[in-house]
């Protein structure tokens, strides 16, 4: 694996909720322009490793980190990493649809506006329309970006989370279990859309979907109890899982 093709390194993670481990020396790389698939059951560390990646944790108190996780070879967990400017460059979307009760278009304006990304109202207008245009909404919803976002349907709701996040021009998106919530058909259009995006973005998805995360991923990793049990591209996972545990799992005798 060729070192400059790898976005994030994460080495010897563990994380902390208080004295409880809930992630323990968790080693792996995520490349480039590639989907890579969190599975494991409920509690297992998927989430919170997840959020470790972009720092979300930090705002939960009493928690602590070991290891180091580094994107393009700096540490984000050195104090002198400017948080604001992580989390531009790695967005997130959540598992439940969480647009702002604003317009559409306020919705993926708030990004650029809040960085100041630019003064140009021609400009903000590009990002804007180039970010719906990359979610599949803007033919749906350009004749009515002044509408509430909160009117939209859940598939459209969480595909404008997704252009919010892409409206700030991050380099890696992760997702928290986002089709959990939507109906099939949605479901299937977001699958969709991570699979193109990966052509410009490298892509992290945490699910309980195993037939997703086969479908959508270039790898996968399977989280039990806070460890990384296996990790390999996912079409080895899923066919020839090289741990017993692994095995278990995706056959459905345990989890």
């Amino acid at each position: 694996m060729a070192d400059e093709n790898i976005k994030i390194r994460v080495r010897d993670l563990s994380f902390y909720y208080g004295a409880s481990m809930a992630l323990k020396n968790i080693t792996m790389d995520f490349l480039s322009n590639h989907v890579t698939a969190l599975i494991g059951p409920s509690g297992c560390g998927k989430s919170t490793f997840l959020r470790c990646l972009n720092r979300m944790n930090d705002t939960i108190k009493n928690t602590r980190v070991e290891g180091e996780i580094l994107f393009d070879n700096e540490n984000i967990y050195s104090e002198s990493y400017d948080l604001t400017e992580l989390r531009r460059r790695i967005g997130m979307v959540f598992q439940k649809p969480n647009p702002f009760p604003k317009s559409v278009l306020d919705n993926v304006a708030y990004g650029p506006r809040l960085l100041k990304m630019t003064d140009n109202r021609n400009e903000l207008f590009e990002l804007i329309q180039n970010s719906l245009k990359q979610t599949g909404l803007w033919e749906e919803l350009k004749d009515h970006l002044k509408e509430n976002a909160l009117s939209l349907s859940l598939g459209q709701q969480q595909r404008l989370c997704l252009a919010r996040a892409l409206a700030v021009k991050p380099e890696v998106i992760l997702m928290d279990e986002p089709a959990s919530a939507l109906d099939p058909i949605a479901a299937e259009h977001l699958e969709d859309l991570i699979s193109q995006l990966k052509e410009h973005y490298t892509i992290v998805v945490v699910t309980h979907n195993m037939q997703q995360a086969a479908r959508v991923s270039d790898f996968t990793g399977f989280f039990w109890m806070g460890e990384l049990i296996e990790f390999n591209p996912t079409e080895q996972l899923f066919i020839n899982p090289v741990k017993e545990l692994t095995e278990v799992y995706i056959t459905g005798r345990m989890g």
